[in-house]
This record gives structure tokens, C-alpha cells and sequence, in this order.
């Protein structure tokens, strides 16, 4: 016999996880009311597949240096991407330094707050433009990342996982949970990621410190193991492509002068897999010929 999740009526988990939030919520830089839409924007890019503790020094160093896209925007491309250091995935250095450009010569220097005009930014997808449109500027908009599917997978559909990414479920899901009010909107967006951070987890989550225990649909029907479709997941990184990137890239970080062929060479023993991966950089434009060797993007 298929046992179905209880009904939770729409709306019902905002008012418990709202106040959570306020008083549990960890001090981020991107949550203080003073901190400017370019740095929230910044946050952003610098969170994506990265953890938050590896993002704050990078984050305090960049705005430090860049407090404007302005300030980027006047710098070449291969200073953000020496800047972005370890963060990993360093094209979103170039697509946020691209993005520093347009906001400059398109939108005054202002990052611009609808979703459709940060849509048209280099780099700046779906959930990135609905995040810096929510946090920044405290529009109405459901904000849907990992953590908030998971959450809501287990308190709303009764699921251990949630099932691959669907735009169009993941949000009409959160859209039935959102305030009507903007400000407490904003703050349910923040708190359901926040839950599933730091206690909804995808293992060992703390079910008996959450604040939707006793409401929690997959609580309710004992915790039952998913057995849907799942995502793919992501070939480890000791021995991958990746790990040759980001050799190579360390290497060209390192020095203003052109990094020679033999000196790749060095840094990875199979030579097709080393020619791949620098293949991959110089169509990525992470890499670019110059004096018989390779630079950073200028």
C-alpha cells in the first residue's frame, strides 16, 4: 500500500522558518543591510559550487580592492582571474569581469535590479539574477538553489531527496511557500537555504533541532529512503581534467611572463590528458598564446 505525504497547506512553513532565521541566522557578509548589490552580486558568483567558508576572505579581498563594478571594469581580465585564486571554476572570473563591463557602460555603473536585466549579464543565470534581485534589492521572487530544493523535498513532498532539477516545478513549489510580503519574502528565500545548510543537510541532518519538526512531511511518513530519478554526480577531482586546469592555471597565475611549453610539461606526466585540458583553457579563454608560450587573458 503507497502511503502519500501529509497535506501541508501552502504557506505554512514561512511563518516558523522566518522566525528561525532571525534568530539563529549565521553573521554572512551578503546578509547585513549594508552591503552594496555589487557585493551581493559578487557573493554570488563566488558561491557557486564553492563552500561559504572558502568564499569570505576571497569576497573581503575582492571588494577590498574592486568596491565598484566600475573599479573592475578598469582592470584587464587576467586581474580578477590572478584575484580569484583557488575559488575554483575560474571562468567566473572572466564572467564576472565581463559583467563589470556591461554594468559600467550599460546601467551607469548600478547593477541593475530587475531579473530580466541581470539575465542579459555575462555569467548571471536564473537563480543568480533572482538572488541578487531578492537580497539586494527585496523584490518578490521564489529563489531555488540545492539546499531550498532539499528542504523543501522533505518538509513539503515527503522525499529524502529531491528529484533532478525541474525550473518549472522547483519554483511554482517555492512560489506556494513565499509571503505575500516583500520583506518577509526575502527572508523565507534566505531561510530555507539557511535550513538546509546547516541543519536539513543531505547527511545527518539534525531533525531534531528543526523548526519544522513537527510539521516535516518526511518526519511524518518515518523517514522514508528516496527512490527516484537522481542527479548525476560529479567524477572526482584527484586525477581529473580539472586537476590539470587547475595546474596549469596556477602556473600562469604565478608569473607576468609567458609560461613555456616545457614548463606545462612539467606539471602533469600524461601528455594527452596535460594537452587536453590546456585545450580546454584556451577555448575556455583562461589561456591565450603569446611569445611561443601561454598567458592570462589581458
Amino acid at each position: 500500500m503507497n502511503v502519500t505525504a501529509p497535506a501541508v497547506p501552502p504557506g505554512a512553513l514561512s511563518p516558523v522558518l522566518n522566525l528561525w532565521f532571525r534568530e539563529n541566522a549565521r553573521d554572512l557578509p551578503w546578509r547585513r543591510s549594508d552591503f552594496s548589490p555589487w557585493g551581493v552580486l559578487v557573493s554570488e558568483f563566488m558561491l557557486q559550487q564553492t563552500p561559504v567558508n572558502r568564499v569570505i576572505p576571497r569576497l573581503t579581498e575582492w571588494l577590498e580592492r574592486w568596491p565598484t563594478p566600475a573599479h573592475l571594469a578598469a582592470v584587464p581580465p587576467s586581474e580578477a582571474v590572478r584575484a580569484w585564486a583557488s575559488l575554483g571554476y575560474p571562468r567566473r572570473a572572466l564572467w564576472l569581469h565581463a559583467a563589470a563591463v556591461q554594468i559600467t557602460e550599460r546601467h551607469d555603473g548600478l547593477v541593475p535590479e530587475s531579473v530580466e536585466e541581470l539575465l542579459s549579464l555575462t555569467g548571471v543565470g536564473d537563480y543568480t539574477a533572482r538572488a541578487v534581485a531578492a537580497f539586494a534589492y527585496g523584490h518578490r521572487h521564489p529563489v531555488v538553489d540545492t539546499n531550498t530544493r532539499r528542504v523543501l523535498a522533505r518538509a513539503v513532498s515527503g522525499q529524502g531527496e529531491p528529484a533532478p532539477p525541474s525550473r518549472t516545478r522547483d519554483l511554482a513549489l517555492m512560489s506556494s511557500e513565499l509571503p505575500a510580503d516583500r520583506a518577509e519574502a526575502a527572508v523565507f528565500n534566505a531561510a530555507t537555504m539557511e535550513l538546509g545548510a546547516i541543519v536539513c543537510t543531505s547527511r545527518s541532518p539534525k531533525c531534531h533541532e528543526c523548526p519544522l519538526r513537527d510539521t516535516c512531511a518526511w518526519r511524518a511518513l518515518g523517514y522514508p529512503v528516496y527512490e527516484g530519478a537522481r542527479k548525476v554526480v560529479q567524477k572526482k577531482f584527484e586525477g581529473s581534467d580539472r586537476q590539470v586546469r587547475g595546474l596549469i592555471m596556477a602556473e600562469l597565475r604565478s608569473t607576468h611572463r609567458p609560461v613555456s611549453p616545457d614548463e606545462i610539461s612539467g606539471l602533469w606526466a600524461d601528455a594527452a590528458q596535460r594537452d587536453r585540458a590546456l585545450a580546454s583553457l584556451l577555448v575556455d579563454g583562461l589561456a591565450v598564446p603569446a611569445d611561443g608560450g601561454y598567458v592570462l587573458p589581458s
